[in-house]
C-alpha cells in the first residue's frame, strides 16, 4: 500500500527527548514531594502532557500544579534538551524515504508545546523537512490518545485519514493515530513494549528507524 501521507511523532521516534525530559521532571517532582524512580516516572507520563495529569500531580505532591511551576519544568526541560539532545539513529533516513515515498506529504504530529517540538527539530538537523507541517497537541481541542493532531496533519496535507501511516512509540500516541483511521506502525526498540504497543492497534513493529526506508519500499 502506498500512503498519501506519512506522520511522525517527534518525542521518542524522531529525538531521542523522552529520557532527558522525564529526568526533569522527576527530579522537581521529588523536590515538590512525589517521589519516583526514573522507571516510574517514565512508565506513567510517557506519550501524555504534564498538564494532562494535574490532578494525579497535585494529589501526590498536596500542592497545586500552578503556571510557575509549569515555567520552571519547561526551562529545566529547555537548558537540559539543548544540552544534550540527539536524534533517534536512523532518523534522519527514515524521514528522507517517508518524503520520497509520500511525494513530500510529511508531517510531524506531537502531543508536546509547539516551542519545544520545532526546537528539538531544528537542534537534531531535521526541521527542513517539517517546517511549516508541525502540529502540536497544545493547540487542538483535546490532546494524545484523541486523534486531533493527526487529523489536522493529515486535513493540512490533504489525506485521508485512512490513507495515512503514523510511526508512534507509545500506547498512547498508537491509539491516536489508530482512532484518527490511520495504518500504525510502531518503533520499538525495547521487545518488552512490543505486546501493549500491538494491543493499542500497532499494525507492525520495528526495531531500529533504520528499517523504516525498507518497510517503505516493500509497502
Amino acid at each position: 500500500m502506498k500512503f498519501e501521507a506519512i506522520l511522525f511523532d517527534c518525542d521518542g521516534v524522531l529525538v531521542d527527548s523522552e529520557p532527558i525530559t522525564n529526568g526533569v521532571l522527576r527530579d522537581l517532582l521529588e523536590e515538590s514531594g512525589w517521589s519516583l524512580t526514573p522507571e516510574e516516572c517514565m512508565r506513567f507520563f510517557i506519550g501524555k502532557a504534564v498538564r494532562d495529569e494535574r490532578a494525579t500531580i497535585e494529589a501526590r505532591t498536596g500542592r497545586p500544579l500552578t503556571e510557575a511551576w509549569m515555567a520552571e519544568f519547561y526551562a529545566r526541560r529547555n537548558s537540559e534538551l539543548q544540552a544534550r539532545l540527539k536524534a533517534i539513529a536512523g532518523a534522519h533516513e527514515a524521514v528522507a524515504a517517508a518524503h520520497v515515498h509520500a511525494a513530500e506529504r510529511i508531517a510531524c504530529a506531537s502531543g508536546a508545546d509547539r516551542f519545544k517540538v520545532e526546537m528539538q527539530l531544528a537542534q537534531v538537523g531535521l526541521m527542513d523537512w517539517f517546517d511549516g507541517r508541525i502540529f502540536s497537541g497544545h493547540e487542538m481541542p483535546r490532546s494524545k490518545p484523541a486523534p486531533d493532531v493527526y487529523l489536522a496533519a493529515a486535513a493540512h496535507l490533504g489525506a485521508a485519514g485512512g490513507r495515512c501511516l503514523v510511526i508512534e512509540d507509545t500506547t498512547t500516541g498508537v491509539t491516536a493515530g489508530v482512532a484518527a483511521g490511520a495504518t500504525v506502525w510502531a518503533y520499538c526498540p525495547l521487545p518488552e513494549n512490543g505486546p501493549t504497543l500491538r494491543q493499542a492497534g500497532a499494525s507492525h513493529l520495528f526495531g531500529h528507524m533504520a528499517e523504516l526506508p525498507g518497510l517503505l519500499a516493500a509497502a
